[in-house]
Order: C-alpha cells, then sequence, then structure tokens
C-alpha cells in the first residue's frame, strides 16, 4: 500500500504525522501551564495540594509526547534532527533541564524529609512551565525567522552563534510566539484544572484565570498572525530545490491552502469558544473545545511552515543550507516501513483515551488524596 507512493507523498505524510504529535504536545502543555498557576492564584495548602495531584496524573504524557515528537522527527527527518538538536544544543539541553526538575519535583516535593522544602520545588514546576515552554516556542518561532546554521557537503553541521540557538530568545517574533504558547498553556491549564476537581472556591478562581490568560495570550497572537503575513518567506523552487527569500511567502501559503487557512480559523475559534463557554456559564468542559481548537491551530501553523515548496527550517546565514521536508527526509524504503507502523497508532490513542476516562471519571477531592499515600 505505502510502498507504491511517492517519495514525495510519503515526505508530506510524515510531515502531517509528526506535526500532528508536535500539535498534541502543545495541548498536553496544560500541565505546564497548570504548574504555574500555583505561584500566581494566591492559593491555600490544601487548593495547592489539589492542583499537583490533577497534574501529576498527567505529567508523564507530556514529557512523553515531547520525546515522541522528538524521535518521529529523528525517524522522518533526521537532517533536522541532527541540525537542530546538533547545533542549537544549549537551548535544547535548557528544555530538557526544566523538564528534569519537574519530574524530581513531582517525585520529591512532599516526600518526609524534604530539606529543600516544597517552596523550591513548587519554583521548579514554574520554572518548568514558564521558561521551559517559552523555550519551546520561540524554537519553534525559528521555523519561520531561520536560525544561524550551515551544512557542508557531508551534511555537517556547523552553527554560527556561540549561544548554540539560545539566541532564538531574542528575536522579538520568537519571543512573542513563546510567551503566547506560555499563556495559551495557563489558559488550557485552568479550563483542565476547573473541568477534573470538585472544589467550589478554587474552580471559581480557575475560570477567572482560564479567561484573564487568554487575554494576556490574545496580543501576543496577534502580533505573531500580523508579523507572519508580512514577513518575507523562504520559498523552494521545486524544479532545482533552490531557497530564495519570497516577499509574504507565508500568505500566499495560507490563501493558496484555504482548507489551512479554514483549519487556523476554525482552531482560534474553538479556543475563544472553550474559555468563552467555561467562563460565563455553569459548564466546565471548556477544555475539550479548547483543546481541539489549540491542536488545530498548531497543526494550521506547521502546515504554513512546511507545505507548499517552503523550508521548515530555514538558514539565515546560507539559503542553500535551507531544509525542506524533501532534502531532510529519509530515505522511501524508510518512511514506508515506518507508514506500516504508524498503522498502529489508532489502536494506541484509543488506549490512551480509555485510560484517561477512567483515571478522570470522578472529579479529584480533598478526601480522596487523604486516603492516598501515593499523593504529590
Amino acid at each position: 500500500m505505502f510502498g507504491s507512493l511517492d517519495l514525495s507523498v510519503l515526505q508530506q505524510l510524515w510531515w502531517f504525522i509528526t506535526t500532528l504529535v508536535g500539535s498534541l504536545f502543545v495541548f498536553l502543555t496544560f500541565v505546564q501551564g497548570g504548574q504555574t498557576l500555583l505561584s500566581t492564584l494566591g492559593l491555600t495548602e490544601d487548593e495547592k495540594v489539589l492542583v499537583v495531584n490533577s497534574l501529576g496524573r498527567k505529567w508523564e504524557l507530556t514529557f512523553t509526547t515531547l520525546v515522541l515528537f522528538g524521535g518521529a522527527l529523528f525517524a522522518a527527518f533526521p537532517l533536522f534532527y541532527a541540525t537542530s538538536f546538533g547545533g542549537a544544543y544549549w537551548v535544547w539541553i535548557l528544555i530538557l533541564f526544566t523538564f528534569i526538575i519537574q519530574a524530581v519535583s513531582y517525585e520529591y516535593r512532599r516526600k518526609p524529609n524534604n530539606f529543600l522544602g516544597k517552596g523550591i520545588f513548587d519554583a521548579f514546576l514554574f520554572v518548568n512551565g514558564s521558561v521551559g515552554i517559552l523555550l519551546i516556542g520561540a524554537a519553534v518561532g525559528t521555523f519561520f525567522t531561520g536560525s544561524n546554521f550551515t551544512l557542508n557537503e557531508y551534511n555537517l553541521v556547523q552553527w554560527q552563534h556561540v549561544l548554540r540557538g539560545l539566541e532564538a530568545a531574542f528575536s522579538f517574533f520568537n519571543l512573542s510566539f513563546g510567551l503566547f504558547m506560555v499563556f495559551l498553556a495557563r489558559t488550557l491549564g485552568a479550563l483542565y484544572l476547573t473541568n477534573n476537581l470538585d472544589h467550589e472556591s478554587l474552580v471559581a478562581k480557575l475560570k477567572i484565570s482560564s479567561f484573564n490568560n487568554l487575554l494576556c495570550a490574545l496580543p501576543f497572537l496577534i502580533y505573531v498572525l500580523i508579523r507572519l503575513v508580512m514577513m518575507d518567506g523562504y520559498a523552494v523552487n521545486p524544479v532545482d530545490n533552490t531557497v530564495t527569500l519570497e516577499a509574504n511567502k507565508y500568505f500566499y501559503n495560507l490563501i493558496q491552502m484555504p482548507l489551512n487557512l479554514i483549519l487556523l480559523l476554525a482552531g482560534l475559534v474553538l479556543v475563544v469558544y472553550g474559555v468563552t463557554l467555561n467562563r460565563f456559564t455553569a459548564s466546565v468542559r471548556g477544555i475539550w473545545p479548547a483543546g481541539l481548537g489549540t491542536v488545530m491551530t498548531c497543526l494550521a501553523i506547521f502546515f504554513v511552515a512546511g507545505y507548499n515548496n517552503t523550508a521548515f527550517y530555514p538558514s539565515k546565514i546560507d539559503l542553500a543550507s535551507s531544509l525542506t521536508i524533501y532534502n531532510a527526509s529519509s530515505s522511501h524504503y524508510t518512511l514506508t516501513v515506518m507508514s506500516y507502523v504508524a498503522l498502529l497508532v489508532p489502536v494506541v490513542l484509543a488506549y490512551i483515551i480509555w485510560f484517561w476516562r477512567q483515571m478522570d471519571s470522578k472529579k479529584l477531592t480533598l478526601e480522596e488524596l487523604v486516603t492516598d499515600k501515593k499523593s504529590y
């Protein structure tokens, strides 16, 4: 079945699969966003215990999805993996460090004889949800602004900036993208906790927080979208694969892929709808339309970056070194084998959905945590 497909079709298929995993990761950052609420909502100790234990039951899904995203990129687009993770290693090391201290915090926050104290581990959780997500957003922003690397004739990467990827955070566009992701994660975190907790006063705080954080996210989103449709993009000539700067390239990508434009607009509407439903009605199920909208919006942004003859990882130093889904991908054989393996993905997703429903079948209460010796 897949063996009969052209290499270019398989490359486009795997850009969809990998970016779908990346978009699911962005949705799951409600864990990181919820962690930042511990320090900003003025919660009581009991409320903090509820929030930490609600998020603690999902934090491994976020980290696993991030690892899966990296693994899918490694298998499908190994040249990108080698270039970004091998060249911009300081930014990825720092991102990984924030996830390490997250895991340690959940494990030791309430352990007996904790000499650091809960406050230090709460601070670690805040760093993971703020600095970690900000840097991931800045790294994704380089899909549009470009990075400081060159590739030689053997595809060996040479990074041309001493900060090794951290310089991405000094671009206002990348920084805005990262801040948008931080406030989006906080919005999703508040929505998730509202749906998962049985605590009237805490739920009331979270309903207000989800709306306020969406208001904080909107200015950064608006700037990113306006800048995106106005900026020069990295166009690929389909005949000889040369890369050139093209005025308003990403705007043309949206216009020339109308279904993608619909996907983007529908996703944004669903996010706003979910938050509005949560804030101005008695419903606590706003996380689901907002979560679906998040995935749709992220997919649309990834499609703008990679499809329609566009370099998804451009080099600002040497345009010829820019990466596309065509020159960065694995071989036809590898993508074919991976495609057959990917047929198992729906089974895995069905299991995750079933397991999730089992965990969240009842809202979390303080009474339940009192009798749970394994609570965080």
